[in-house]
């Protein structure tokens, strides 16, 4: 027979033993979240172990958040974790944005951070602008030399912008675009050498960072050199295409001037050959009167 008393005591180790794994480290969480006073239910870190949330990361954010001056319950970080985003990036985010004085809600941060953007690079950012290097711009002014241009751009994150703006390749993108249309409306290349800062000052007046997930600061022409007389090139270039079609046509009129000279040629040559047929029937058409006698009649009469 079953003893009921060792089922009663199997039973109630096995509930020992998953209070203790279940309840055990929960309670330490609870302690320390409790002394930190940021208020986390025992019962509400007992069952995020069920939702498959991690307790030891929402009651540090939790802490961390609190302790900064922010009112964000548990479940709002529990809602991003399960939405797959990182908790611990955009509450160091958002306490980085509060010492700096910036307005930035855990909503925005959390829609930051699920976009895939860095949310506390972009925070940083905004407090630290960041110098972005175009590559070598290559232009030509209207006196049709290249210059060659360099130059760096200093970009702040707009964090309201950061979920839908285009990123650093639409700026770069803009920027030389805006240098090309510079150096091509310049009338000499010599203004621009002179004054490369009229580029910085054009561009950056056209609003380049509009629909842009950053705002432009400034841009600063870093190096400018001269490149190819590109004018000169297209002068060579027509020249020499000229020159070939001036001798493609001088080619067609020697053949042309060949060909009626030939033509004249073979008509001479016909000409003769009838002369020659002529003289040749002569004889025939005398032997031939001969032979009807008109010849000799001709002669009495």
């Amino acid at each position: 027979m079953i003893d009921v008393n060792n089922v009663i005591l199997l039973i109630v180790v096995v509930a020992a033993i998953v209070t203790v794994f279940f309840i055990g480290s929960s309670i330490s969480l609870w302690i320390q979240a409790l002394v930190s006073g940021a208020h986390v239910g025992l019962l509400n870190i007992v069952f995020m172990r069920f939702r498959k949330v991690p307790p030891k990361l929402i009651v540090e954010s939790k802490i961390m958040a609190t302790k900064a001056g922010m009112s964000i319950s548990s479940d709002e970080f529990e809602t991003h974790y399960l939405a797959g985003g990182d908790v611990s990036r955009v509450t160091q985010a958002l306490i980085a944005a509060g010492k700096a004085k910036m307005e930035l809600e855990f909503n925005r941060a959390a829609a930051i951070d699920l976009a895939g953007r860095d949310v506390l690079e972009a925070v940083q950012m905004s407090v630290n602008p960041k110098v972005i290097e175009t590559p070598m711009v290559t232009a030509m002014a209207k006196d049709g030399i290249q210059l060659k241009a360099i130059s760096r751009v200093t970009v702040r994150a707009n964090l309201d912008r950061l979920v839908g703006g285009a990123g650093e390749e639409t700026i770069l993108a803009r920027v030389g675009e805006g240098i090309v249309s510079t150096i091509g409306s310049s009338d000499t290349h010599k203004q621009v050498l002179e004054n490369p800062d009229v580029i910085s000052k054009t561009v950056l007046a056209k609003g380049l960072d509009s629909g842009t997930a950053y705002e432009i600061l400034s841009i600063d022409i870093a190096d400018v050199d001269v490149g190819t007389n590109i004018g000169a090139v297209l002068e060579t270039d027509r020249a020499e295409a000229d020159k070939k079609i001036a001798q493609a046509k001088a080619e067609e009129r020697r053949a042309m001037a060949f060909a009626e000279e030939q033509e004249m040629r073979a008509e001479v040559v016909a000409m003769k050959a009838k002369v020659v047929e002529a003289e040749a029937q002569v004889p025939l058409a005398m032997a031939e009167a001969f032979r009807k006698g008109n010849i000799f009649s001709g002669s009495a009469s």
